[in-house]
């Protein structure tokens, strides 16, 4: 039961990986609703979220603590020392609880602007808040618990069915967490001072899952309409 543990974790922690791969031939690219940013340099890059982390974590722990009293909203945001990880960004919980916000350092020289470091950092907080990572544990040990049985009574190996079913609960509420994590990052993000539809844009740059059954990620649209739809409310 350990191991399935440590599949919904490795499950959430890979789930907002940003990657800006060119799209397959097959899917259709979303249209940018505004002009692309260049590139920037690596100084700039590291300025942008330095004053990034410094405006957004207090936002984000205000929001923690209004919405989820209990839980412990104290962030601490890192950046992973290996430079050849891809573009990726993650929330987990160290040993004693307290939320951790991961960047790699490819991620940060991707962003375009501090519009789109800010989201990332709104999206990823959400998830605490939201406590993506405990459903998605519980999900995936009760897939697991399934799997197993389901196995056991077609006399099949029940370790391998508790495989298969652990990984599967694990992705069961993949795609409600990411446009849930999206609404609330878009809050975040404004009432820290930036333009979440203008950082949404690095959607626009990376390859679309399209609607997948049991897929880990809505389609991009999708993903860019929430944040639409969610700052005209505010």
């Amino acid at each position: 039961m350990r191991g399935i543990l440590a599949l919904g974790m490795i499950t959430l922690l890979a789930a907002c990986e940003v990657t800006t791969a060119p799209p397959p031939a097959q899917t259709r690219p979303v249209v940018a609703t505004q002009p692309a940013s260049p590139p920037v340099s690596q100084e700039v890059a590291s300025r942008n979220f330095s004053v990034v982390v410094r405006s957004v974590e207090p936002v984000a722990e205000r929001e923690c603590r209004r919405r989820a009293p209990d839980l412990n909203c104290d962030f601490k945001i890192v950046v992973d020392p290996n430079p050849k990880l891809p573009a990726n960004a993650f929330q987990t919980l160290d040993k004693s609880g307290r939320p951790i916000i991961g960047f790699t350092q490819k991620l940060i020289a991707e962003a375009r602007n501090r519009d789109e470091l800010a989201f990332v950092m709104g999206h990823e907080t959400a998830h605490h808040i939201e406590r993506h990572l405990v459903r998605q544990q519980q999900s995936a040990v009760g897939g697991a618990i399934l799997g197993g049985i389901l196995a056991s009574t077609l006399g099949l190996d029940a370790n391998i069915g508790q495989d298969i079913g652990g990984n599967l609960g694990a992705r069961v509420f993949s795609k409600e967490n990411e446009l849930e994590a999206d609404a609330l990052g878009t809050v975040i993000t404004k009432r820290a001072g930036y333009n979440p539809v203008r950082g949404a844009q690095f959607f626009t740059r990376i390859p679309d899952p399209g609607d997948r059954f049991l897929g880990t990620h809505p389609p991009n649209a999708a993903r860019i309409e929430t944040v639409r739809r969610v700052n005209a409310q505010l």
